[in-house]
Parts: C-alpha cells; sequence; structure tokens
C-alpha cells in the first residue's frame, strides 16, 4: 500500500481483531489483522483510512458526543439503533473492568450506564484510542466512520431498508458497492472463504468484510469529491483527537 494519492483503506473490527479492505492500482484487497499496529505501514502509505471504531473519547458529563446524535438524526429510525453511546474516557481506560464496574464507573462520570454492545467493543476502543496516542502523526490518516452512513452516503442520501445481518440486507449493501466497485460482490464471498479458512469459521462475518469494503468505497469517494465531518466542526476530547464522523461530502449535500 505505497501510493498515497489513490490507495484507500477501510477497516471493522471482527472477532479475529480487524479486517481490512485496500482499494488501489493494484485493485481491491481484503484481509486481517490481529491488531491495529501490525496495519501501521499500511494506513500511513494510504491517502485517507476510514474506521468503524469510536475516535474521540467524551470526558464525562450527560451529553453524548455530537456526531452520534448527527448520526442517529440522518439514519432515523430502525438504522439508528446501530449507533450507540460511546463511553467516555475512565470506562475505556478501566482495563480491568467486567460489565459491572464498567457501568459504575461510566455512570457515576455521565450519569449513565454501559450498552452491551458499548462494554464488548471496549478492547478495540482503547487499541485505537492508545495506537493514535503512539503514532500522532496518522491522526489525520486514520478517521472515524460509520458503515451505515456511509452506506446512506453511498446511495444517495437513503439509508438502508434492511438489517445488515439479514439476506436481504446483505444483498442490498451488496448492490450499493457493486455499483461502484465492480467485482464487490465477488470479492467478498471469496474472501470470506479465503479468510475464513486461514482464521477459523468465527474469525469473521460476511457483514464485516462488506462493512470493511463500504469504509474504503467511501475514503475513496472522499479522496474524489471531498468530505464532510459530522458535525461540521468536531470538538476535541482530552487528548486532542476529533469526535467526528467522515463521510463523502457530495452525499451529505443531497
Amino acid at each position: 500500500m505505497s501510493d498515497a494519492k489513490t490507495r484507500v483503506i477501510g477497516i471493522d473490527g471482527c472477532r479475529a481483531g480487524w479486517v481490512w479492505s485496500a482499494l488501489g492500482p493494484a485493485g481491491l484487497g481484503l484481509g486481517v489483522a490481529e491488531t491495529l499496529a501490525a496495519l501501521t505501514p499500511d494506513i500511513a502509505g494510504a491517502g485517507l483510512t476510514l474506521i468503524d471504531i469510536p475516535i474521540g473519547l467524551p470526558g464525562g458529563g450527560p451529553d453524548e458526543r455530537v456526531c452520534d446524535r448527527a448520526a442517529r438524526s440522518l439514519l432515523g429510525r430502525p438504522r439508528a439503533a446501530s449507533v450507540f453511546p460511546v463511553p467516555c474516557r475512565a470506562t475505556v481506560d478501566a482495563t480491568d473492568a467486567d460489565y459491572a464496574k464498567a457501568c459504575a464507573i461510566n455512570q457515576r462520570h455521565t450519569g449513565r450506564r454501559v450498552s452491551r454492545q458499548g462494554f464488548n467493543i471496549l478492547p478495540k476502543v482503547r487499541e485505537a484510542d492508545r495506537f493514535l496516542e503512539t503514532h500522532g502523526a496518522l491522526r489525520g490518516r486514520l478517521r472515524e466512520s460509520h458503515p451505515e452512513l456511509v452506506f446512506l452516503a453511498l446511495a444517495g442520501g437513503s439509508p438502508m431498508n434492511h438489517n445488515k445481518k439479514t439476506l436481504a440486507g446483505r444483498e442490498e449493501r451488496l448492490g450499493v458497492l457493486e455499483g461502484l466497485a465492480r467485482g464487490s460482490r465477488a470479492a467478498v464471498v471469496a474472501g470470506l472463504e479465503i479468510l475464513r479458512d486461514r482464521w477459523g469459521t468465527r474469525a469473521l462475518a460476511m457483514d464485516d468484510l462488506v462493512d470493511a469494503l463500504a469504509l474504503a468505497v467511501a475514503a475513496r469517494r472522499c479522496l474524489a469529491d471531498g468530505l464532510e465531518t459530522l458535525p461540521p466542526h468536531p470538538p476535541l476530547d482530552a487528548r486532542g483527537l476529533p469526535m467526528e464522523m467522515v463521510i463523502p461530502a457530495r452525499a451529505v449535500a443531497r
């Protein structure tokens, strides 16, 4: 992944670690990395990498991140449910916390317990946060997005009709991607078989690959047409990380 002007990456979490998709001069690529650190040279060599994990953590108080509220407003029901409240930094930093302790910490700082979804991704949120703390030069290259927002953008402003875990939802999303990156459907189907053969059947799901590819397609659109952030002027967290979600600019304007 060497041409920073044309190479883009999308990253999504999976059981094995992180599933990634790359688009560039060599075509479409899919893979799995156990850690974000393993992808450091790839991220450094790409023009833009979009990742589906919270970047920029609230310090406390009752208010959620503005980007999360804005994303739910754009998506509407039922897709808005895919954007859940992000745990505060104190909760993320509590490496030894079980669910009850994480809820207690988050409630003390924000007045809210942690959702089960939020708790389950705490290790990956922590990993991304520490990755950007260690690799400060990559802050502008690795940025947060959200697959459902991406699909809304790539579909011209309309959220997906079906849950991504269903056959109808998978076909709906692959149809959008096939229209923008020919060969997407075949690549995802073949890639799932190859990666599961290497990493195990439970290592990743079909929707993990679809989401990673969607993020890569969105990153390519962002470089080609410009990008927008939710909100337009993102606030920074205590470590200077923007609390934002990135999507292609023209899709927002529609």
